[in-house]
């Protein structure tokens, strides 16, 4: 069973992911393989060096993930380019760690950008979509993340709508109330996936 997992930015995907994950399901976090993929002497980094040039660089060599972002979240085309670097490495490694699951395995895709990315929830037997309102999102990010608000504002435009989000869902998880709330809602979810 392949599932999809997103939800729009602090929307608690990653909590959803963990417990998920706690259940039994392969999880592969697409957030974590996009780290990989432009880890310090990798081509992936060489890539965007070329691309956004060196001051998308730490001074230990690593990718300056706030100095790109500052970048690639104001311009949409420059946001594409990044894209088109990053997105064929995690498809690749993805498919990769997919394979090393077993047969009756839930292997649980953790994407982000699940439903901006043309056609990709086609891929997938369910979507699972964690859902919070955007002023939840916003605070979360401006105390959890130490953004500034224009900061935020600007990553929850660059996401897919609420709505569009949805249109995708298999499964919609409501990521409203409390923690307990949550567990019972994931739990569920995975039961009707293993069945």
């Amino acid at each position: 069973m392949r599932v999809g997992l997103t939800g729009g930015i602090a929307s608690g995907k990653s909590t959803v992911s963990a417990m998920l994950a706690e259940l039994g399901a392969v999880v592969i976090d697409a957030d974590l393989l996009a780290r990989e993929v432009v880890a310090r002497g990798t081509d992936g980094l060489a890539e965007v060096v070329e691309a956004f040039g060196p001051g998308v660089l730490t001074a230990e060599g690593d990718l300056d993930r706030p100095a790109l972002g500052a970048i690639v979240f104001a311009d949409e085309a420059k946001r594409r380019v990044l894209e088109g670097i990053i997105h064929p490495r995690v498809r690749a490694r993805s498919v990769e760690v997919e394979a090393e699951a077993g047969p009756d395995d839930v292997v649980v895709h953790d994407i982000p950008l699940l439903a901006e990315s043309n056609g990709a929830a086609g891929a997938f037997d369910a979507v699972i979509v964690v859902e919070t309102p955007a002023e939840v999102q916003l605070e979360r990010m401006l105390r959890d993340r130490g953004w500034t608000r224009e900061d935020a504002e600007s990553r929850i435009a660059a996401q897919a709508t609420p709505e569009q989000r949805r249109a995708i869902a298999t499964y919609l998880i409501e990521n409203t109330g409390t923690r307990e709330d949550l567990r019972h809602r994931v739990t569920e979810v995975f039961d009707e996936l293993t069945r």
